[in-house]
């Protein structure tokens, strides 16, 4: 007759319990990536913020969001653009420039003449791609931003997130995730740290 070692079990699993993970378990890890994931995008897009907030001051680089057509196909109604501001004497005919026009909207059109330069000042004319006549009259301008860089569609994206109580709901839901992504992962790996079954000092 053969005597059999009783069946050994993991230890803190009882007799004939499955190894499987606990749901409760799984459930936690799923909300932990789940809430990694969030904080990746949250941490990108302060990234791409900050970022910007650099190219505004040493390169002067802003973005400018196109609400109408003038400039379609190429640049299209809704589209963003990355511009840098330049002295107006480096502007060549063809280049796409944004020119302030206070107090009304600023206007983003192809150079299409350089009429004169005088001093630090230019005087040339306009033209939207998609207009048929040039802009009834010649600017005048010491400084431009040169459109560098643009994006179908963005504005309707961008637009909402300036109103101050968005960018407020934004900035209370980011610190939100935070705490909760990170306050019971480290309330989980006290507890798995913890010695189970022992009485601890």
């Amino acid at each position: 007759m053969t005597l059999e070692a009783p069946p050994q079990h993991a230890p803190g699993t009882r007799h004939g319990a499955a190894s499987s993970p606990r749901p409760r378990a799984v459930g936690r890890a799923a909300a932990a990536l789940s809430g990694r994931v969030l904080l990746d995008v949250l941490a990108l897009g302060g990234l791409v913020c900050i970022l910007l907030v650099i190219a505004s001051f040493v390169w002067k680089v802003t973005i400018v969001m196109f609400a109408t057509g003038s400039m379609a196909p190429g640049i299209p109604a809704g589209s963003i653009a990355l511009v840098r501001e330049v002295p107006a004497v480096e502007i060549e005919v063809g280049d796409v420039v944004t020119v302030d026009r206070a107090p009304d909207l600023p206007i983003t059109h192809r150079v299409v003449d350089i009429q004169g330069v005088e001093g630090d000042a230019v005087t040339f004319t306009m033209q939207g791609d998609a207009n048929a006549d040039p802009d009834p009259f010649p600017y005048v301008e010491t400084s431009v931003r040169e459109v560098l860089w643009s994006a179908p569609g963005l504005a309707t994206v961008i637009a909402p997130l300036q109103h101050p109580l968005v960018l407020g709901g934004i900035t209370l839901g980011a610190t939100a995730l935070v705490t909760w992504a990170f306050w019971p992962r480290r309330r989980a790996l006290e507890d798995a740290d913890a010695p189970r079954g022992h009485a601890s000092e």
